[in-house]
């Protein structure tokens, strides 16, 4: 599937990983993301992600006008239906958020399997998201993720990203995280509770989920989510 061409109307999706894009289209990629979000940063992008990404960009002609970035990450979630019966849904998570430090201040990211929580899932973790501005609102963007989940699907169990546009992707079939958020470290959890716009998207081998109960990620040496 990867380098696959997909053509719409006067639309070119293509994916690539990292280290097979050269330098004309990492500058592009670039520009994009500056041009879309207004922030500098994007031009790191290609120093935090050396190699191993999986790019998704939409070319207008032989311009690119969208792109997605996925990396793998791995979260871990609570299975649907598990926990107290009559309990409220996010107090029962802040419950487990709670619990789990007080009791596993010193556990290691793997001890948060526990009973009623699924193992750790392959995720698809989505970022720099962008479309240039002359080209928003007319589908690029759409189209792009739609590609993105149809690839995703083959190669990890669930995909996640972090966002202020919750409505966008809702209407592409992803869900808010209404439930507790931790990233797992060396020392235990790490409660994430002023954290928003946590969206997962459900692939086939997807397992239930409570969109209410806890939901963790590795640490990151420069981040959480």
């Amino acid at each position: 599937m990867i380098g696959k061409i997909l053509f719409m109307t006067e639309m070119t999706i293509t994916s690539a990983l990292t280290e097979e894009l050269d330098a004309g289209v990492r500058e592009a990629i670039v520009e994009v993301c500056v041009a879309a979000h207004g922030e500098e940063d994007f031009r790191n992008l290609f120093t935090y992600v050396v190699a191993g990404g999986l790019h998704f960009m939409a070319y207008r002609g032989e311009e690119v006008v969208s792109h997605a970035l996925v990396t793998t990450r791995w979260l871990q979630a609570e299975l649907q239906g598990v926990g107290g019966a009559g309990m409220n849904s996010r107090a029962k998570g802040r419950k487990h958020v709670k619990t789990s430090l007080e009791t596993s201040s010193r556990a290691l990211p793997g001890d948060f399997v526990k009973v009623g929580k699924q193992g750790l899932l392959r995720t698809a973790y989505v970022d720099a998201v962008a479309t240039l501005p002359a080209y928003q609102g007319q589908g690029y963007g759409s189209a792009l993720l739609r590609r993105l989940a149809r690839e995703a699907a083959g190669e990890w169990e669930i995909a996640c990203l972090e966002t202020e546009r919750a409505s966008f992707y809702e209407r592409l079939g992803w869900e808010v995280w209404r439930g507790p958020l931790a990233g797992r470290s060396d020392g235990g959890l790490v409660p994430t509770p002023e954290q928003t716009g946590i969206m997962i998207l459900r692939l086939p081998r997807t397992p239930a989920l409570d969109l209410d109960g806890i939901l963790t990620i590795e640490c990151q040496p420069a981040r959480i989510w």
